[in-house]
Parts: C-alpha cells; sequence; structure tokens
C-alpha cells in the first residue's frame, strides 16, 4: 500500500517521498490558514494590537506544543510495525494487556475512529466552502453564487473517488509545495511591511492575553484548534512515507509556511483591521485575487481527499479488526495496495457533506463543529499514548514520557472542554454521529462474540470427529472440500449440514481458520500455518494484518505448495461456508432487543462472506442455519 515502498523501489529520491507527503499527508493541516485566523478574530469586533499580538502568540506555541512536539516529535513513535493512527495504536496499547484493559483501551480507539468520520464529513463541507468564498472577496455580487459552486465541486470531488486516485494524486505534491510556497511568500511580504508582528513568537504575548482574559481566551481555544486540523494525519499517514519524512516536509518547509502566512495575516490586521472580513485572500494584491481562489480551490480538493482516503482505510481497518460488518472495497490500483474504494462509505459520506453545506452554508458556521471532531480525536490519541510510549522505558526516561504525555493530556483537554462550550452551535453533529458509530461498532463487535462463543460451545473436537468418520465413513465423493471454520480445532457447521443433509464426504478436506493479526502487515511467509487432522484431513490457520485483505484462492494455492499429498486443484476444489441467519428472541421488551434487532439489521446487509474472501461463487456450497439471540 506504501508509497514510500514503492518510490524505494524505483530508486526516486527522498525529494519525491518529501512532494508526496506534502499532497497527503499536509492537505488538511495546509489549508487551515484559510479559515483559522477570521473565525478566532472575528466574534471580537475591531481587534486591537495586544488582542492580535496575544491570539498569534497563542497559535505559534500551539502548533509547537501540540504538532511540533507531541505528533512530530512524540507520537510518530509509537509506530504499529510502521503503521500509524488511531485504531493501529489502540491495537500497539491492546498488545498483551487482560480482557478488561482491553476493552477499556479499544472503546478509546473506537471513540477516536468514531470522531474521524466526523472529521471525514466536516472537512471537505469546510474547506471548499472557505476556499469559493473567496469570490466574495472579488466581487460581493457573487456571494450567493458560493454554495451552489461548493456543491457542484463536492458532487465532482465524490463521484471521481471510484476511479481511483492514482492519476490525480502525482498531482497532490507538486500542487502543494506551490500552495505553501505562496502562503509563504504572501505572509512574509505583509510581515515585511508590518515587523511588529514578528514579537508575537515571545510567549510572553501569550501569557498576558491569558492573564489579562482568561475566559476569552479559554474560547477563543475552540478556534484557534482549527490550525491544528489534520495534525492526526501526520500520524496516520505514517505508513505511506515514515516518520523521517514526515518529520523533514513539516519543519523543512510547512511550519515555516503556516507560520508566516498567520502572522502575515496578523501584520495585515495590525495595518488594517477592516480585513478581518477575510484575511487570508486579502493578503495577496487585488491582481491576484483571482488566482489565489482558483489555487485555494484546488488545495481543499486535496485536502478533502486525504479525508475521504483516511475514511476508506479506516473503514478497511475496523472491518478487519472485527468492529464493522463486511463490506464491498474495491482497489483503485493494481500496483499500490492502499488506494482502494468503498462504495458505500463513498457515498454516504457525500450526502452527509451536502447536507452540512447546504445547512450552515459558511465556512464560519461549520467551524463550531469542527473543532469539537478534531479535539475529541487528538484527546483519544494522548490517553492511548499513555499505554504504550512509557511502556518500554524504565526510570528517567519513563518519567520524562510521562511528564511530556501529562502535558499533552492536559493541553488536549483544554481545547476539547473549550469545544464543548460550542455544542449548542454545531458541535452536536460530531458528537451525535460519534454516538451513532461507536454504537454500531461496539455492537457488531459484542453480536460477533456472542455469535463465536455459542459456536464455540456447541462444537465437537475436531480430530476426535474425523477420526470417527473415517472409522465408519460415509459416501466418500471425488474432490477436495475447503470448509471455512470460524473457530480452530472444532468440527464446522457446514461439514455436519453437509453430512446431514447430502450425507457425503469429500476424498479430502481442508479446514480453514482466517484471523487478523494485532499489526498492519503479515509477511507472505507467515501467512499460513498447516497441521494434519487424520489420514485424509487438514487444518489451516491464515493470518492477515489489519491493513490487508484476506484472499482464500492465493492462501489455498499456498497451501497446495506447502503440502504436496493435499490436491487443491481449482477445479478439484469446492468450498463450503455455513451463513448465519440471525433471528431476535420475540418476547423481549424492547429495551433489552433494540441492540439485537440493530446487530440483526447490520448482519442482513454485510457484503456476502463470498465476495469478500474472494472466493469464485462457482465452487462454494452455502449451509443456512438459524441463530437466537
Amino acid at each position: 500500500m506504501s508509497t514510500q515502498k514503492s518510490s524505494d523501489s524505483s530508486g526516486s529520491p527522498q525529494a519525491a517521498l518529501l512532494i508526496g507527503a506534502l499532497g497527503v499527508v499536509y492537505g488538511d493541516i495546509g489549508t487551515s490558514p484559510l479559515y483559522t485566523v477570521k473565525v478566532a478574530l472575528s466574534g471580537t469586533g475591531t481587534p486591537d494590537v495586544e488582542h492580535i499580538l496575544g491570539m498569534l502568540s497563542l497559535l505559534f506555541w500551539m502548533l509547537i506544543l501540540v504538532v511540533s512536539l507531541k505528533y512530530v516529535t512524540c507520537i510518530l513513535r509509537a509506530d504499529n510495525r510502521g503503521e500509524g493512527g488511531t485504531l493501529a495504536l489502540m491495537e500497539l496499547a491492546m498488545r498483551g494487556r487482560p480482557e478488561r484493559t482491553r476493552w477499556r483501551l479499544a472503546i478509546l480507539g473506537l471513540i477516536g475512529a468514531a470522531l474521524f468520520y466526523g472529521d471525514s464529513m466536516i472537512t471537505p463541507a469546510i474547506s471548499v466552502l472557505s476556499a469559493v468564498e473567496g469570490i466574495g472577496v472579488v466581487s460581493h455580487g457573487l456571494d450567493s453564487w458560493v454554495v451552489p459552486i461548493a456543491v457542484v465541486v463536492l458532487m465532482a470531488l465524490f463521484m471521481v473517488q471510484s476511479r481511483g486516485t492514482g492519476t490525480v494524486g502525482r498531482l497532490f505534491g507538486p500542487v502543494m509545495l506551490v500552495w505553501f510556497l505562496v502562503l509563504g511568500i504572501l505572509g512574509g511580504w505583509r510581515i515585511a511591511e508590518q515587523p511588529q508582528v514578528l514579537q508575537a513568537v515571545n510567549p510572553i504575548w501569550a501569557l498576558r492575553f491569558i492573564g489579562d482574559a482568561p475566559w476569552e481566551t479559554f474560547l477563543a481555544l475552540g478556534a484557534l484548534v482549527l490550525a491544528l486540523t489534520g495534525a492526526e494525519a501526520l500520524y496516520a499517514d505514517m505508513g505511506h512515507f515514515g516518520g523521517p519524512v514526515i518529520r523533514r516536509a513539516w519543519f523543512a518547509l510547512v511550519l515555516p509556511a503556516l507560520v508566516l502566512c498567520y502572522f502575515g495575516q496578523g501584520a495585515l490586521l495590525l495595518s488594517d483591521p477592516s480585513a478581518i472580513r477575510n484575511p487570508f485572500f486579502l493578503l495577496a494584491p487585488e491582481w491576484g485575487l483571482i488566482p489565489l481562489v482558483g489555487l485555494a480551490t484546488v488545495a481543499t480538493i486535496i485536502a478533502s481527499q486525504s479525508v475521504i482516503s483516511g475514511a476508506f482505510s479506516v473503514t478497511r481497518q475496523a472491518v478487519q479488526l472485527g468492529y464493522w460488518p463486511r463490506m464491498v472495497i474495491q482497489h483503485t490500483s493494481a500496483r499500490e495496495e492502499g488506494q482502494i474504494y468503498l462504495p458505500r462509505v463513498n457515498w454516504l459520506l457525500l450526502l452527509a457533506v451536502l447536507v452540512l453545506t447546504l445547512a450552515f452554508r459558511s465556512s464560519d458556521s461549520l467551524a463550531h463543529a469542527y473543532g469539537f471532531a478534531v479535539t475529541g480525536t487528538m484527546l483519544m490519541t494522548s490517553l492511548l499514548a499513555f499505554a504504550v510510549l512509557p511502556r518500554a522505558s524504565r526510570g528517567l526516561r519513563r518519567a520524562a514520557w510521562l511528564t511530556l504525555i501529562t502535558l499533552f493530556l492536559l493541553i488536549d483537554i483544554l481545547l476539547f472542554t473549550s469545544n464543548t462550550l460550542k455544542l449548542h452551535e454545531g458541535g452536536w453533529l460530531p458528537l451525535m454521529v460519534g454516538i451513532a458509530l461507536l454504537t454500531l461498532m461496539v455492537t457488531w463487535k459484542q453480536g460477533r462474540q456472542r455469535i463465536h462463543d455459542t459456536l464455540a460451545g456447541d462444537h465437537q473436537p475436531l480430530v476426535s470427529f474425523m477420526e470417527s468418520l473415517e472409522a465408519y465413513p460415509p459416501t466418500r465423493v471425488p474432490g477436495t472440500a475447503v470448509f471455512m471454520s470460524m473457530i480452530v480445532g472444532t468440527v464446522p457447521p457446514a461439514l455436519l449440514h453437509n453430512l446431514k443433509h447430502n450425507k457425503v464426504l469429500h476424498e479430502q478436506a481442508l479446514f480453514l481458520t482466517i484471523e487478523v493479526a494485532d499489526e498492519p502487515y503479515v509477511p507472505f511467509s507467515e501467512r499460513v500455518r498447516v497441521e494434519r487432522v487424520s489420514r485424509s484431513s487438514w487444518q489451516a490457520v491464515a493470518r492477515w494484518g489489519f491493513k490487508q485483505e484476506p484472499n482464500v484462492p492465493q492462501v489455498v494455492e499456498q497451501i497446495a505448495q506447502e503440502v504436496s499429498d493435499l490436491n487443491l486443484e481449482p477445479m478439484q476444489t469446492s468450498y463450503f461456508l455455513s451463513r448465519q441467519t440471525v433471528i431476535v428472541v420475540r418476547r423481549l421488551p424492547w429495551h433489552q432487543s433494540w441492540r439485537r434487532h440493530l446487530f440483526a439489521f447490520m448482519a442482513r446487509n454485510a457484503s456476502r462472506t463470498t465476495r469478500f474472501y474472494k472466493i469464485p461463487p462457482n465452487r462454494v456450497v452455502e449451509m443456512g442455519m438459524q441463530m437466537e439471540l
């Protein structure tokens, strides 16, 4: 999947990786200057010098502490075999823990993942709206066209997802390189006109601002956090580029460009406070407004693409880890495993984004909802980091980690609580989305576990069953039967149903169980282990990482190469699966059965096992069974 792998294998220089990281990793945080200063200062009337410098100082030190120190320097070290992101961190934190602790850590990870979907809904809407709003600076007569143009741009963006991001993706890095250079140049030009704005680098301005107006500062944090949106992408996309490349791109270009742009907007406001109506676009000279609107629109499309692709990736991980029903996953590239497309996720996201755009109609209105989703995810990351980073250290090193993470946690709590005050202004939206998705994921996981426990209690040991079956065999038919087994070492229901109804057994039988590892990738050489059960039957366990997709015919071919006396010729092999239909007990009251009904609905709408495991449908025999919940 990784861009890093493909680039390394083709011998591309580090510069190509750095430019690629600009497009994939930094699109979201790179478009934050479009609206952050405007939202942070517009609610205070005409800003004065102390207010502007205090806000800029707070913003600068938040970038240093939260992004540079927390994410770029520390959190990137918490990698799960090179992969990052909330679910990868969750699996890393759960490794080796007792069951009760594992479940608590899982809830934290799932909350972070659920809030990320809220982020994925809001980012395209707020980013594209903020870019298109630039036409109102060109002419107020175009204000009424902002929402229609934004809707058209968003619809086009989601409609091309099925074609994949490979071709467009190659343009992302160079475009974002131009974007960051333009941010730096425009900001530097304005700073040169008002160099006193550089005083804001001194943290005394931030401390003075906090001391003079502590409550106002606390409220302002809810807007200033918009400058940190996309910080989670630094961690989530670590597997694509690697920590060193992400760090170099941040410190060499992204951070300087962002600081220059934010300070440039502050310098503009020092000379012309009325520019608060849109300080970003007013950075440019009049002749540069239209080109800047065009460039900003392209940059926001790139930022939106990053979170859409992230939603696809998170959904695939949730499916593999058993927190989400099986879904259709289409690969849009023959070479890059990470370029995937999930039709259901894409169209549901589009519907949500269009509703947000038409309901809120401006980037200022959406900003209140945005901060809650971002800070909630950041808080979950800090809590999970507590369980990971100090774990392998001892003595002073462990104490240093605990001190640092405590600092990060305090900052995240301040940012999160500041945004909770805006629940009534839009923060309720990602909260409701998060609660709904968390309920769905926990319901699916617990429902599958209940089915697993029920089957485990009813099953017979496989070895003794097969030995007795061979001692008193039914009618044997030519070929090999592959029985998909949910629980290793037990008799799968499909075998019992086949014997009961068809009263035959194939000459050879392979019992195959699919497992998902707590690491992102399992090497091909470690994919499968096979044991002989009886004279004519074998048990195989195939393991995939949570960022890989199971492929049963591929692993069957691998088994055929390892076990010479097992005939797995495709035309001689049949696959037997048991399909459970969930029936909810009617006698239960509604308050006890609603989650059972929800699980049954999710089970009915899950993708078929044959399609998910890529089993040829013309070689499959499904044996149906009903299960009561």
